[in-house]
C-alpha cells in the first residue's frame, strides 16, 4: 500500500469523527518570515520553546510523533527525532484523537523540554497519559482513564482531566529522581508555570497559586474577571482568563497588578500577546498586550476557517516561552511566524538540583553524576563552570534552549576525574533574543574522583597514618576543620613497619597503603577509600623485596605528570634520592635516581604545594632550614626554594597531610618532642601559616606517616 493510499484509508476510517470537510489554507500573504517545512500532512501540532511537534507519516509509510528543534529565530532545522508511534499497533493499541479537518488529529501538549504529551488508548479503550521525551522511552505511570485531555504543560509539570472519573489530575516527569506531587482534584480551570499550579479561587475572578513542591497555596490574585474563571494560561507574569469560550476575556499583569482586556472567544498565549483564529476572516489574528494595553489585533497568516470550531494545536499554536506561532498551510506545509513582542527579560521557571555532594565512583550513592535541570522562560546559550577550591576551572559543559539538562560526572575538561573535594558551581544563560541574562551558583562536594594527597578516606580531605607501641595501625580522619576528629583501627603490626599513605595504582579511584615490612618486603594495600584500616591480613600484594635499603619513603604526589601517585625513597648507604613511579598497573616502575640527599635531616612528600598540578618535596636541613623542591611533571624537580629559616629544630617528625581544613590547600603536621602536635597551612603558592596546636599526648606513637 502506498504512502498516499494509507492516508486515504485513515481519513476514510476517522471520517465519523470529522463534523467537516478537508479545507485547506491559502498563501499567508502577511507573513515577514515564515519558515517552511514540506510534509505529506500534518494531523496534531504543537509549539513550545522552538521544539515544533507535529503528527505526521515518514518514509517508511507509518505515522509517528516528530520533533523538531528549530533554531531561535524560526529559520532553521536544527535537530529532529520521533517521540512514539501514531499508529495503530497489533493489539489495536493506538494515540487518542479528536476530530479534525484532516479526518482525525491527535491532540498533543508540548512541554518546552523537547517533551510532549498525548493519551494512548490501549486495547481495552483504556487511556492513559504519556509523556514522551524521547524517541524510544516515557513517562506512563498514569492512571487508566477515558474521555483524558491535557489542560496544561510546563516543563516537567503537567495537568490533564478525564471525563470517566470526572477528576483533574496534577504530576511531573523527572527523570533522576522520585518526586511526590501528584494531586487529584476536582475539574476546574488550571495552568502550571514550572511547579507554580493556578486555579481559580473562591470568588469571581480569583485565582490561586499552589506550590506543588512545598504543598501550600502561596499567592492569591483578583485578576477582575466577571466570573469564576473557566480557562486560564499562566506564562510568567501573565495570567489570562476567560468567562467561557464566548464570555468576557483578559490577561492580569501581575507585575504591574492590572487587568487587561482582550478579545474573547479561544485563544492561545505567548509571551505578551495572544493568538486568535479569527475563521470569518480566514486569518491568524494577534494581539499584542506587552506594554499593558491591548492594542488591535493584526493578521499575521491566512488561515482558512475550515470545518473545526476550535483548531487550537490541529492546524495552528503558539509557542509560550519566548516564540513565534506555527500553522499549517494548503501545501501541509508547517509555517512559523514570530510574533514580533518583546518578551519578558530572560529568568527561571523553576530548577530541580541534584544533592550538594555526589560519588563519581557510585560507593557511597545512587547516582554517578551530579544531576540538575533547569526551566528558563525563553531560549538561551547557557554556560555551567565548576571550579575547585582554589578557583580553577575543573570543568565547563555549554548548551542552548529553555530545558538546561546536565550531568557532571567528576570529570574535568581533559577527560580525567577531578580531584575529590569542594567545588563551586556557575550556571550564566543569555537570552537568545538579547533580552536579559540569568546566573545561579552553588556548591557541591565531589567523591569518588581523584584523591587528593593522603587522601584515604576518599572525600577529599588527607588522613593521618599512626602506628602505636602495641601495634596498631591507626588512620585519623578530619572533619575538615584542622585537626583529627576520629580513627579506624587495625593491630598486629610488628615493630619496624613502615607506612606510606600512596595513592591509586589501579582504575578504582581508590587510594591504597603502601608497608614495608621489617623482612624489607614492600606491600600494596587494595585501597579501601574509607571502608577500613589496614591490618597485616588484609587484602595485599607484593612489591619485592630488599626495600630495607632505603632509610626514607614518602609519596610527593605526581611527579611524572601522568596524574598518578609516586614514590620517593633514599638509600641509606649514599643518600640518593630514586624516583618509583606508578605505573597505573597495580605496580612501581623501576627506580630512577633523580638527587642526591644525604645530608637533609627530613625529606617529605608534600603534594602539590604551588598549584601547578604537579607533587612536590619539602626537605629540612640540619641547620633547620625548610626547603621546597617542585616538581616538574617530568619525573624531576627542579632546584630547591627557602620556606622558612630556623624552623623546627624541635619537631622529630612531619607529615605532609594533604588538606586537613577543607580549604583545597595542602598543609603540613608536626610533632615535637614533647608529643604536641602542630598544624602548618598551606597558602597554595608553595608556602604555609604560622604553627596552630591541634593536639597533645603524642609522644606515645611510634611513627607518624
Amino acid at each position: 500500500m502506498t504512502r498516499h493510499a494509507r492516508i486515504a484509508l485513515t481519513l476514510a476510517s476517522l471520517a465519523a469523527l470529522s463534523a467537516g470537510t478537508l479545507t485547506s489554507a491559502g498563501p499567508a500573504a502577511a507573513d515577514t518570515t515564515p519558515t517552511p517545512i514540506a510534509t505529506d500532512g500534518v494531523w496534531g501540532i504543537d509549539y513550545a520553546a522552538g521544539y515544533l511537534t507535529s503528527v505526521e507519516y515518514r518514509p517508511d509509510g507509518e505515522q509517528y510523533v516528530v520533533g523538531r528543534q528549530l533554531s531561535p529565530d524560526g529559520s532553521t532545522v536544527l535537530e529532529q527525532a520521533t517521540r512514539g508511534f501514531a499508529g495503530t499497533y497489533a493489539d489495536g493499541t493506538h494515540l487518542e484523537r479528536v476530530p479534525c479537518d484532516a479526518g482525525g488529529c491527535v491532540p498533543l501538549r508540548a512541554t518546552g523540554t523537547q517533551s510532549v504529551g498525548y493519551f494512548q488508548v490501549d486495547e481495552y479503550d483504556k487511556e492513559r497519559a504519556q509523556i514522551w521525551g524521547q524517541p524510544t522511552s516515557y513517562h506512563g505511570t498514569e492512571p487508566a482513564v477515558t474521555g483524558g485531555r491535557f489542560v496544561d504543560t510546563t516543563g516537567r509539570y503537567f495537568v490533564y482531566d478525564a471525563a470517566s472519573t470526572g477528576k483533574q489530575y496534577v504530576d511531573a516527569v523527572n527523570q533522576y529522581r522520585a518526586e511526590d506531587v501528584r494531586l487529584t482534584r476536582s475539574v476546574t480551570a488550571a495552568s502550571v508555570w514550572g511547579s507554580a499550579l493556578w486555579t481559580p479561587g473562591s470568588g469571581n475572578g480569583v485565582v490561586t497559586q499552589y506550590d506543588l513542591e512545598g504543598k501550600k497555596t502561596v499567592a492569591t490574585v483578583s485578576t477582575g474577571a466577571p466570573c469564576t474563571v473557566k480557562e486560564l494560561q499562566v506564562i510568567g507574569r501573565w495570567i489570562y482568563w476567560n468567562c467561557g469560550p464566548t464570555g468576557a476575556a483578559g490577561v492580569y499583569d501581575r507585575t504591574a497588578k492590572k487587568n487587561i482586556k482582550v478579545p474573547s472567544g479561544p485563544a492561545l498565549v505567548g509571551d505578551g500577546y495572544l493568538v486568535q483564529h479569527d475563521r470569518t476572516a480566514g486569518k491568524l489574528m494577534l494581539t499584542d498586550y506587552h506594554s499593558g494595553t491591548a492594542a488591535a489585533a493584526r493578521a499575521i497568516a491566512d488561515l482558512p476557517a475550515g470545518g473545526t470550531a476550535d483548531q487550537r494545536r490541529l492546524t495552528w499554536s503558539v509557542d509560550k516561552f519566548g516564540g513565534g506561532i506555527a500553522y499549517v498551510d494548503a501545501g501541509h506545509t508547517i509555517r512559523t511566524v514570530p510574533s514580533g513582542v518583546p518578551t519578558q527579560s530572560l529568568g527561571k521557571i523553576e530548577s530541580d538540583l541534584d544533592n550538594d555532594y555526589f560519588d563519581a565512583a557510585g560507593r557511597n550513592s545512587a547516582n554517578m553524576a551530579w544531576m540538575s535541570t533547569w526551566q528558563l522562560n525563553k531560549p538561551a546559550a547557557w554556560t555551567f563552570t565548576v571550579k575547585n577550591a582554589q578557583g580553577r576551572v575543573d570543568r565547563t559543559l555549554r548548551g542552548s534552549g529553555t530545558a538546561i539538562d546536565l550531568a557532571w560526572d567528576g570529570k574535568t575538561d581533559s577527560g580525567g576525574y577531578a580531584y575529590n573535594g569542594m567545588k563551586s558551581w556557575t550556571l550564566t544563560a543569555t537570552a537568545a533574543d538579547g533580552g536579559g541574562t540569568y546566573t545561579t551558583s552553588g556548591k557541591v562536594a565531589l567523591n569518588g574522583g581523584r584523591q587528593g594527597h593522603h587522601d584515604m578516606g576518599g572525600y577529599a580531605y588527607g588522613e593521618l597514618v599512626t602506628l602505636n607501641s602495641s601495634g596498631t595501625l591507626s588512620l585519623q580522619y578530619t572533619n575538615g576543620g584542622g585537626k583529627f576528629d576520629w580513627k579506624q583501627n587495625a593491630s598486629g603490626w610488628p615493630v619496624g613497619t613502615v607506612a606510606v599513605p600512596f595513592g591509586d595504582m589501579g582504575k578504582d579511584r581508590c587510594a591504597e597503603m603502601l608497608v614495608r615490612m621489617p623482612n624489607g618486603e614492600l606491600r600494596r594495600y587494595a585501597g579501601k577509600c574509607g571502608g577500613g584500616s589496614y591490618g597485616p591480613s588484609s587484602s595485599h600484594t607484593s612489591l619485592g623485596i630488599g626495600w630495607n635499603a632505603y632509610n626514607v619513603f614518602t609519596a610527593p604526589g605526581d611527579l611524572t605528570g601522568d596524574g598518578r601517585t609516586d614514590l620517593l625513597a633514599r638509600k641509606a648507604s649514599t643518600g640518593d634520592v630514586y624516583l618509583f613511579a606508578n605505573d597505573g598497573a597495580s605496580k612501581l616502575k623501576p627506580g630512577v635516581k633523580i638527587r642526591s640527599w644525604a645530608t637533609y635531616k627530613k625529606i617529605v612528600g608534600a603534594g602539590d604545594l604551588n598549584g601547578d598540578g604537579f607533587g612536590d618535596v619539602l626537605v629540612q636541613d640540619r641547620a633547620g632550614t625548610l626547603w621546597r623542591y617542585d616538581g616538574t611533571g617530568t619525573g624531576q624537580v627542579k632546584e630547591r626554594v627557602r620556606v622558612f629559616s630556623n624552623w623546627g629544630t624541635s619537631y622529630n617528625v612531619v607529615v605532609g597531610v594533604g588538606d586537613i581544613t577543607g580549604d583545597g590547600k595542602n598543609d603540613l603536621v608536626s610533632r615535637d618532642t614533647g608529643g604536641n602536635l602542630y598544624r602548618n597551612d598551606g597558602d597554595g603558592k608553595g608556602s604555609f601559616g604560622a604553627r596552630v596546636k591541634i593536639a597533645s599526648g603524642w609522644q606515645g606513637y611510634k611513627g607518624l606517616f
